[in-house]
């Protein structure tokens, strides 16, 4: 019988009859998610880092062929097992060492509910100051950034998503079902504005890149390059860990393979050429860069139009947001206390630290939204991925004992609930990243940093994932070896 401090209804393995998900399901899955104002705004944010339309598009293809290859591991033993990512994290953490990987993922996962949200309300408060010019005139930023009126069209917009979160994650069903075409729409109207106000394609794609000779940053591509990479990656960094959430529902690992690599690479390049070719255009029509589509949808001057359009994208937002931001952390933080906190508990839970994170900060500037944000929180999630994987392929080659999993007292025990080889590959894999991001949030003076730690941060990812499989793996064997024990009591 499982320990009911590890085990309720939402923790527990999917029974195989529940098992439905096809090929058809995980890329749908995977084209709803992908088709956001997030992967627009990644995309626009490498136009306004001086990239042109193609060096964007390459970067981003790549950056998400690298990370599916880590998605399609960890998915592998929710699809085999039932089991979700905190359950799954248990087998290399221990029961209760399995916490920290889960709340590193849940706070991420706030962050990006916060930003999701903070996009849904920033529309509504478009929307208003249409009908009430007032509402921008009157405008004055408080401390904390951000004026009153965007503030309460925030919380507003934030009671939407605790509201689904209440009534549980079955009423996403309908909004997901509309939600990719919606925004795909939304895509292609600001294509075709573009296209229409730019004379075409044809100066839309032939902006030079400011990397080029003769252009103001010259010479400089790969040290835009490498961190936007890693930006890249870390966009899904997330998902690729709790991946075992969606992936406990697939009827066989084909199916999740196939539809997870026809659904997540294409998506995200296609519709990130939509925000590249608008973001462009925004140069030749306005003479700046305008990366965040709420602002190019507010010099549309039908009102009508404006309204219908951001109207959808505050339903595509919603739809995202429930299925990308809240089942992860929802179920991370029931992991801490199963028997206490539930599925909307900790739906209520990420609401709340997303507020309190103010999103609105992290997406100010092209700069903070890739650098600090994306390539900053892939410093602490590349090193949980290489232990997961070096842990399930590596050392227990996809063995797990499910029933284990639930106990207290079982092989996952470790020292008191908590495996010393895994947190001691996490600290030794995360600390090489750590001066690189102070320096970059300006904790840390950049002169007196030694200019290796800065360049390091640039591979944070890459960096932090190599680490803490390789000292994981060496830690298990060295332990195995000194105390002869059973690999799975290590």
């Amino acid at each position: 019988m499982p320990d009911a401090r590890l085990y309720n209804a939402d923790l527990a393995p999917v029974s195989p009859e529940r098992r439905t998900w096809g090929v058809a399901s995980y890329a749908a899955l995977w084209i709803s998610m992908s088709a956001c104002i997030p992967t627009y705004m990644l995309a626009s944010s490498l136009i306004g880092g001086g990239m042109n339309w193609w060096q964007a598009i390459m970067t981003i293809f790549l950056g998400n062929l690298i990370v599916l290859v880590p998605m399609v591991l960890n998915a592998h033993a929710g699809t085999r097992y039932g089991i979700p990512f905190p359950v799954f994290c248990r087998a290399s953490f221990g029961t209760r060492g399995a916490n920290v990987p889960a709340l590193m993922r849940a706070f991420v996962a706030c962050g990006w509910f916060g930003i999701q949200t903070w996009i849904g309300g920033n529309a509504i408060y478009k929307i208003l100051a249409v009908f009430f010019p007032s509402l921008i005139a009157a405008d004055a930023a408080t401390a904390f950034g951000i004026t009153l009126p965007q503030f309460l069209c925030f919380l507003f917009f934030w009671g939407i998503n605790m509201f689904v979160v209440y009534k549980g994650i079955d009423s996403i069903r309908i909004l997901l079902n509309i939600k990719a075409p919606l925004l795909i729409a939304l895509g292609l109207l600001l294509l075709w504005w573009a296209y229409r106000n730019a004379g075409g394609f044809g100066p839309i794609l032939s902006q030079p890149s400011a990397f080029d000779p003769g252009q103001p940053k010259s010479g400089k591509f790969f040290a835009f390059f490498v961190p936007a990479l890693t930006g890249m990656i870390g966009f899904w960094a997330t998902l690729s860990l709790n991946i075992p959430d969606f992936s406990r529902y697939a009827r066989s690992q084909r199916d999740q393979v196939i539809g997870q690599t026809l659904g997540l690479p294409l998506t995200m390049a296609l519709y990130a050429f939509i925000g590249v070719a608008v973001t462009s255009a925004t140069t030749i029509i306005y003479g700046q860069t305008i990366w965040d589509p709420v602002d190019v949808l507010t010099r549309f001057k039908n009102p009508a139009v404006l309204v219908v359009a951001m109207l959808a994208l505050c339903i595509a937002t919603l739809a995202t947001n429930i299925a990308a931001n809240v089942v992860s952390p929802a179920n991370d933080f029931s992991h801490l206390a199963p028997h206490r906190i539930s599925f909307r508990i900790g739906g209520l839970i990420t609401g709340l630290v997303g507020i309190v994170m103010m999103p609105w900060k992290l997406v100010a500037d092209p700069s903070g939204y890739i650098f600090t944000w994306l390539v900053g929180y892939s410093a602490l999630l590349g090193p949980i991925g290489g232990i997961m994987i070096a842990d399930y392929f590596v050392w227990r080659r996809r063995q797990l004992d499910v029933p284990d999993l639930y106990r207290a007292n079982g092989r996952y025990r470790f020292t008191n609930g908590v495996s010393m080889v895994a947190m001691i590959a996490l600290v030794v894999a995360v600390l090489p990243n750590l001066p690189g991001f102070l320096v970059n949030v300006k904790l840390l003076d950049a002169a007196s940093t030694p200019r290796f730690f800065v360049a390091l941060y640039d591979y944070a990812w890459f960096v932090g994932f190599a680490i803490a499989f390789i000292v994981y793996l060496a830690l298990r064997f060295a332990s195995s070896k000194n105390e002869n024990a059973r690999p799975a009591t290590i």
